[in-house]
């Protein structure tokens, strides 16, 4: 780790930590924070993916779409109408709708063989998105003289790199350039990350090999054919799963590249200040 004990970390003149773990248990929400103290460059994973590495996908998916309308489809071909994605920081909807969700297309879902071509265009994207974060810590310096950075990555992190695999050439990269800090949630928080998501399921990247035995898992069990599948219902039905099958390799990320603090002790965090003395506490105990 670049940071030794709560001293090293305490005097450190530039700051540069990672933080990961489930959507909906803080990373935003302290990045936000933390950039709005002033001090703090806030670099996110998604919407790196988002604009740099899939802008052209998900343009050219409302373009798809935009030629099925006669009117739209004349402006477009003569070039009078622009359209293109307005991903923020705070609403990463064109990422996730382009990701889409396998199943009837009456319902919005999208055939499988497409929707595992986005997930791979994801899963590319956002490796390329975590090994920029060294160049954007020189480049936050360099060009805006921040000093201090937070990466906050998104929750697949742990479905792109092997935690187990010292050799791991992401997490090589990372570890030199920042401290990984895993917000680790309880059961609590599971079910209620559960239940927040059956009331607005939303795409998401899994691990090929997951998401095949998730599918093929479903058409057994609901003796249905992929065309019959509702896109909601699956991913609904998957989600519980994926939590389960994130959390060991969260804490692998956490054991073997960095550390943990709960999200409980991230939801008292009110400052940049809070944060610091939270991972010098979390340090202290980790020495």
């Amino acid at each position: 780790m670049i940071y030794r004990s709560p001293d090293d970390w305490r005097a450190a003149p530039r700051k540069r930590v990672l933080l990961f773990g489930m959507s909906g248990l803080g990373k935003t929400h302290v990045s936000h924070l933390l950039r709005a103290s002033g001090a703090w460059f806030h670099y996110s994973i998604d919407y790196r993916i988002g604009t740099r590495y899939m802008g052209e996908h998900i343009a050219d998916n409302f373009k798809r779409e935009a030629m099925k309308v006669p009117l739209l489809r004349e402006l477009l071909m003569t070039d009078s109408v622009h359209i293109g994605s307005n991903i923020t920081f705070n609403n990463l909807a064109p990422l996730s709708t382009y990701l889409g969700k396998p199943g009837d297309p009456a319902k919005g879902g999208l055939p499988f063989a497409e929707y595992m071509k986005r997930q791979d265009q994801h899963r590319v994207a956002e490796i390329a998105a975590l090994l920029d974060t060294a160049p954007f810590i020189d480049r936050a310096q360099e060009l805006y003289g921040y000093d201090n950075f937070v990466c906050d990555s998104g929750g697949s992190i742990c479905e792109v790199v092997d935690p187990d695999n010292p050799a791991d050439p992401v997490l090589i990269a990372l570890s030199r350039s920042v401290l990984m800090i895993w917000i680790e949630g309880s059961g609590v928080h599971t079910e209620e990350l559960i239940r927040r998501f059956d009331r607005a399921p939303k795409p998401m990247y899994y691990q090929p090999e997951f998401l095949h035995a998730a599918w093929d898992e479903y058409l057994s069990e609901n003796k249905l054919k992929e065309a019959d599948v509702d896109p909601d219902a699956f991913v609904r039905w998957t989600y519980a799963r994926a939590l389960a099958h994130r959390q060991p390799r969260y804490a692998a990320l956490a054991r073997n590249w960095g550390l943990s603090v709960t999200a409980e002790d991230v939801a008292t965090i009110a400052s940049a200040g809070d944060f610091t003395d939270l991972v010098a506490r979390t340090l202290e105990a980790h020495s």
